[in-house]
Parts: structure tokens; C-alpha cells; sequence
């Protein structure tokens, strides 16, 4: 199977991959900035490497949950 085979991607799906790029950026921003303002250098540290923590982290400040 090659990837040539495919042909290019729909409008759709490169809109909705570009939708969760922004908003996986924007909540991993949000953990930095909201740990920095707090001084929790070591949680900032640990979202900042292992940005699954930092955006799940965002996306529960944003909806209230932290």
C-alpha cells in the first residue's frame, strides 16, 4: 500500500485536523500560563515535556473542572 494511492486530503478532514491542532496548541498554552502564574514550576515542568497532561490540564481549566 502506498500513501500516492490515496489522492489528496478532503477539505473536511483538513479543516477538522487543523481545528484540533489549534485547540490541542491553545489548551497545552493555556497550562503554561496558568502554571506559571501560580508557580507551579514543577506541574509547568511536567505538562511543558509531556504535553498530554498540559493539554488536558488547559481543556479543564477551560470548561471549570481545575
Amino acid at each position: 500500500m502506498q500513501f500516492r494511492d490515496y489522492g489528496p486530503m478532503h477539505p473536511v478532514e483538513a479543516a477538522a485536523c487543523l481545528l484540533l491542532a489549534l485547540t490541542s496548541y491553545s489548551a497545552w498554552l493555556t497550562h503554561i500560563v496558568d502554571c506559571a502564574g501560580d508557580g507551579l514550576w514543577a506541574f509547568l515542568v511536567g505538562g511543558a515535556i509531556v504535553f498530554p497532561i498540559g493539554i488536558v490540564h488547559g481543556a479543564g481549566l477551560w470548561v471549570g473542572v481545575w
